[in-house]
């Protein structure tokens, strides 16, 4: 099969396309055609080896996960003995990042429990758009956030995957939505049902005189302090993924900031895969539609890798695989 390799830490152009042998599935597992993956943080984590500590796990000097891609939809093509609830040809989507990764390729092996059979109407390219960034934004906003309805929620990074998304999931709630992102991405913010827009070069939205009763963080870049002050008494805090010094801060000043404050901040660990019937569920009633950047086919890959590192994307990005 071909695939797309890491050899050694880098930028995009770290990527190589090879060769390699189909993986195949051990007990327990699904060997997956892959037909579309997206890129996500994961990924240029595990290209760039950063945040550093993370060369711990990853391999101080080269990467050991050779093949990055966590979310991948595809069609069952194998399985491993034991798997008896799917059978070959069904279409399956999910999110990879407790599995061993792999979606930048012609074939991946996956958990079982990593994948969840694709509801009717749903494309290959939207499922590889769903896994990772919908669990993030519905525990985000559901599980840890208790968004109510008819609160005002702060998407901060509301322009890529998980800020689409958890848009669409808050509008369920008939919430008052502000996100912020860069100008760039703002029409189409707009046009996707933004209440309120903010472009952070221009404006900063600590300093507009409003109140929000949950924030969600995608991009953790200052201090936890700026958004304690922005939010309303009880509210509440929520990044899902950011710069390391920054999440850090939150996760050990969250108690001394609740104790003084009564304002909870809180940094999310996602559980992989846990709620993806509600997704199906919701994108079946018309209720969550992914934003897709591209899709690119399976050559520019490197590409696509370079314009999420860029943070230009405008909602997910795709890579049609086959």
């Amino acid at each position: 099969m071909h695939a797309y390799i890491i050899e050694q830490y880098g930028g995009a152009e770290a990527l190589r396309c090879a060769r390699v042998a189909d993986p195949q599935p051990a007990p327990g597992e699904v060997q997956v055609a892959v037909r579309a993956v997206g890129v996500n943080d994961w990924d240029w984590g595990i290209l760039q080896g950063s945040p550093f500590f993370m060369r711990l796990f990853l391999g101080l000097r080269k990467p050991r996960v050779k093949i990055a891609g966590v979310d991948v939809a595809g069609v069952v093509s194998a399985l491993g003995e034991g798997v008896t609830d799917l059978q070959v040809g069904d279409a399956v989507y999910g999110d990879l990042s407790e599995s061993g990764f792999g979606g930048f390729a012609e074939y991946v092996c996956a958990k079982r429990s990593a994948l969840t059979p694709m509801p009717a109407g749903m494309s290959f390219q939207q499922a590889a758009a769903l896994p990772h960034a919908a669990m993030l934004a519905l525990q985000g906003l559901r599980e840890v956030g208790d968004l109510q309805a008819g609160q005002r929620l702060l998407i901060n990074g509301a322009g890529g995957g998980v800020g689409t998304l958890a848009l669409q999931m808050a509008k369920q709630l008939q919430v008052h939505v502000t996100g912020v992102d860069r100008g760039c991405k703002l029409g189409m913010m707009r046009k996707l049902g933004f209440d309120d827009v903010v472009d952070f070069t221009r404006e900063d939205f600590a300093g507009r005189g409003q109140r929000y009763d949950l924030i969600l963080d995608t991009r953790t870049s200052r201090s936890v302090f700026d958004y304690v002050g922005v939010l309303n008494a009880g509210g509440k805090y929520v990044t899902v993924g950011g710069h390391t010094g920054r999440l850090l801060q939150t996760f050990l000043l969250g108690r001394l900031i609740r104790y003084f404050t009564g304002k909870q901040v809180q940094v999310l660990g996602l559980k992989a895969n846990k709620d993806m019937s509600y997704v199906n569920e919701l994108f079946s009633n018309g209720g969550l539609t992914p934003v897709i950047d591209g899709p690119f086919p399976f050559s520019a890959l490197p590409a696509a890798v370079a314009r999420f590192g860029e943070g230009l994307h405008l909602g997910k990005l795709v890579v049609t695989v086959s």
